[in-house]
């Protein structure tokens, strides 16, 4: 897999200049050179915050990260990490509907969040009310029949929590979900170290088998 290929996991749209698209004639004969694909590569995010993902080391390619994650399961595991931060939130609700629109929308990764081995979901009483409150625009936002509301909250807070936890643990996974999802607004973290890595394997693990 060239770096070529791992551009194209990134929507064409995202390579601006000015503010503006690239012109196509431009962008094509970037994409047709090892050089133009690292500057535009590095141009995905505006402080140009790939050093990791881009690094020449011995053996590595820049390619491989987007190999083990690519968009679709990094976009199921953010799901996942998001669902998990907000399990005190979860764990709370009570109530037959809210109860009823989260099982719906999560399926198994409902379950996720009610499991104490994962992770105890001890937070401080204001940090679990503002989870809380965020949830309730969520469900609210949706009514009673529309999910997206819900999924896209737990999709921003995974994939806030991996880029905190990729900062120490795996830099290139974090540059690559900030290639995939940039200037996205910086929200708090919530999720300790051992609950992310434990998602992170599992992922990995089960992509593996698959």
């Amino acid at each position: 897999m060239t770096l070529q290929a791992l551009l194209a996991e990134v929507e064409p749209d995202w390579f601006r200049d000015g503010g503006e698209p690239l012109p196509p004639d431009l962008l094509r004969r970037a994409r047709g050179s090892r050089l133009g694909r690292r500057l535009l590569a590095r141009g995905l995010i505006g402080d140009g915050a790939v050093d990791a993902l881009l690094a020449p080391r011995p053996g590595h390619d820049p390619a491989t990260i987007a190999m083990r994650w690519p968009k679709a399961r990094v976009e199921r595991l953010a799901r996942d990490l998001g669902v998990l931060a907000h399990a005190p939130a979860i764990r709370g609700e009570v109530r037959r509907e809210p109860v009823r629109r989260l099982k719906r929308a999560l399926g198994n990764s409902y379950l996720l969040a009610l499991d104490p081995s994962v992770w105890d979901a001890q937070l401080p009483p204001a940090v679990v009310r503002e989870l809380g409150a965020g949830l309730e625009q969520a469900l609210v936002a949706g009514g009673a029949d529309d999910d997206a509301p819900l999924l896209a909250l737990f999709a921003r807070q995974g994939r806030q929590e991996l880029r905190a936890w990729a900062a120490h643990r795996d830099p290139a996974l974090g540059e690559w979900v900030a290639l995939l999802h940039p200037r996205e607004p910086a929200m708090p973290t919530v999720l300790p170290e051992r609950p992310v890595l434990l998602l992170c394997t599992h992922h990995e693990t089960r992509a593996a088998k698959a």
